[in-house]
C-alpha cells in the first residue's frame, strides 16, 4: 500500500510576532528550517490469514461411474423362450457357419462337435450348445441391455441387358479405379475397418458420393439394367437380390460386391426430420407412398444417402438357397442376422428376444450372426433375414422392434 504524507503546520512564526509588539524592536532572528515529520516506515506484509478447517462433512467428487462391460456372462436360463425354440430349425443354419468357424482355434473343438450332433433332435441340439458354449448378455456403453432389432429380405426385380423402354436403371459392377485400404494390417485396432476411394495423381481422394454418380454415371460398367429406381435403391439397402431378364426369362442373382465407402445414412429418418412423416410411421412401404405422392422430390430423397452399392452377378442353381453373407455362406430365412462385427464375431449362435412385426408376439430364437450391414452399428443391434418373397419384404419393410442379443461364445 502507498504511505499517505500529511503536511503538519508550524507555530513558530506566531510566537515571533508578539515578541515584537511587547518589547523593543529588533532584528528578529531567521527562521530556522522546520524538520520534516519522520516518513514512517513501510508496513511488511501480513502473514497469510490460515481459515480453520471447516464444521461438518466435507464433499468429496463421487468417482466416476465403472465402464459397463459390453457383455455379461449369463446362463441358458436366462434366455426367454430358450426352452421353447425348436433348435432344428437352426442347426442347418449353424453347421453352414461352422465351415468357416472351425478354421480358428476357439472354434475348433465345438465345431468338430457339431458333427455327432443328432440334427433331428432338438433336445440334442439343446444340451450340445449348454454343453459347449456360454450366452453372453450384450449390453450398450450406457448399460442399456435393449437395442433396435430390423429386418431385410431378398427382393425380385425386372431388368434387361439392354437399356430400353421401361428399364432406365443401372445396376453397376464394381469399377476399376475404386480402391481399398484395409487398414488392419497396420492398425489391428480398426479389424473390418477398410477406406475407399480413388486416385487423383498421387492423392487417395474419396470416391463419387451417390448424387455425383447419378450425375455423371458409369458408363460401360452396367451389370443389368431395371425398370423401378426405387426398387434399385431398396435393392441396394437389402445388400442383394434377383432379377427376372425381360429378354430371356432367366432369374440371376444380383450379389453384394462393393461400396462407395461413403456412409450409410437412413433416408427415413430424414423425412421425419424434414416434417414429412411422423417417427413412429417410418417403414420401407411408408417411404415408398411418399415418394410416389412427390414424384419430384424422389432423387432429392435418394441423394440424402451418399453410400453407394456396386454388383456382380451370380447363378441361381436352387432358389430355396439364400444369398452369401459377409460370413461368405449361404443366410438361412429367420435363422441369420446381420451384426456390427466390431461387437460380435461373425458366424457366432446368438440368442434374440424380440416381437413380431405383423402381430407383435414374442420372438425369440437362435440365430446365426452372418451378415452385417452398412446401418448395423452398436452391441445391441440386429437385422433380421427373412428371406424371399411376398411376405418377407412385408415383414422386413415393418420391422423396427426393441430387442435383446445374447451372444454364445465357446466356452
Amino acid at each position: 500500500m502507498q504511505t499517505i504524507r500529511r503536511s503538519v503546520p508550524s507555530s513558530f512564526a506566531l510566537v515571533a510576532l508578539l515578541l515584537a509588539a511587547c518589547g523593543t524592536p529588533q532584528q528578529a532572528p531567521a527562521p530556522q528550517p522546520v524538520p520534516a515529520p519522520p516518513v514512517p516506515a513501510q508496513p511488511a506484509t501480513p502473514p497469510p490469514v490460515i481459515m480453520p478447517p471447516p464444521v461438518g462433512p466435507v464433499a468429496i467428487p463421487a468417482p466416476a461411474p465403472a465402464p459397463v462391460p459390453p457383455m455379461t456372462p449369463v446362463s441358458f436360463a436366462a434366455l426367454p423362450g430358450w426352452q421353447q425354440d425348436d433348435l432344428r430349425q437352426a442347426w442347418p443354419a449353424f453347421t453352414t457357419s461352422c465351415r468357416v468357424l472351425v478354421r480358428k482355434a476357439e472354434w475348433k473343438a465345438p465345431c468338430t462337435a457339431a458333427a455327432t450332433v443328432d440334427a433331428g433332435d432338438s433336445n440334442a441340439i439343446r444340451s450340445y450348445f449348454e454343453a459347449y458354449f456360454v450366452p453372453n448378455q450384450m449390453r450398450m456403453p450406457d448399460g442399456l441391455d435393449t437395442g433396435l432389432i430390423t429386418g431385410y429380405y431378398e427382393p425380385m426385380l425386372r431388368g434387361s441387358r439392354k437399356r430400353g423402354g421401361a428399364f432406365q436403371t443401372p445396376l453397376y459392377r464394381v469399377p476399376e479405379d475404386l480402391l481399398t485400404v484395409d487398414l488392419a494390417s497396420a492398425y489391428p485396432s480398426l479389424k473390418n475397418m477398410r477406406l475407399r476411394g480413388r486416385l487423383v495423381g498421387k492423392k487417395v481422394v474419396p470416391y463419387s458420393t451417390r448424387a455425383e454418380i447419378e450425375r455423371a454415371p458409369l458408363s460401360g460398367k452396367e451389370l443389368v439394367w431395371v425398370d423401378d429406381p426405387v426398387e434399385a435403391f431398396f435393392l441396394e439397402v437389402q445388400g442383394s437380390g434377383r432379377v427376372l431378364i425381360e429378354e430371356t426369362g432367366e432369374t440371376v442373382r444380383i450379389a453384394f460386391a462393393d461400396q462407395n465407402g461413403h456412409p450409410y445414412k437412413v433416408i427415413g429418418r430424414w423425412l421425419v426430420e424434414q416434417g414429412e412423416l411422423p417417427a413412429d410411421g417410418v417403414s420401407a412401404q411408408s417411404i415408398k407412398a411418399w415418394i410416389a405422392a412427390n414424384p419430384a422430390r424422389r432423387q432429392e430423397l435418394l441423394n440424402v444417402n451418399p453410400s453407394y452399392i456396386f454388383f456382380r452377378e451370380e447363378r441361381l442353381p436352387d432358389p430355396n438357397v439364400g444369398p452369401k453373407g459377409a460370413l461368405g455362406v449361404p443366410l438361412t430365412p429367420e435363422r441369420s442376422v446381420a451384426v456390427d462385427p466390431q461387437h460380435v464375431p461373425l458366424g457366432a449362435p446368438l440368442f434374440l428376444a424380440t416381437s413380431h412385426p405383423a402381430t407383435g408376439a414374442p420372438l425369440q430364437r437362435l440365430m446365426m450372426a452372418q451378415d452385417t450391414g452398412g446401418a448395423i452399428r452398436g452391441q445391441v443391434r440386429a437385422d433380421f433375414f427373412f428371406g424371399f418373397g411376398g411376405n418377407a419384404a412385408e415383414y422386413a419393410g415393418r420391422m423396427k422392434q426393441r430387442g435383446s442379443v445374447w451372444v454364445l461364445l465357446p466356452k
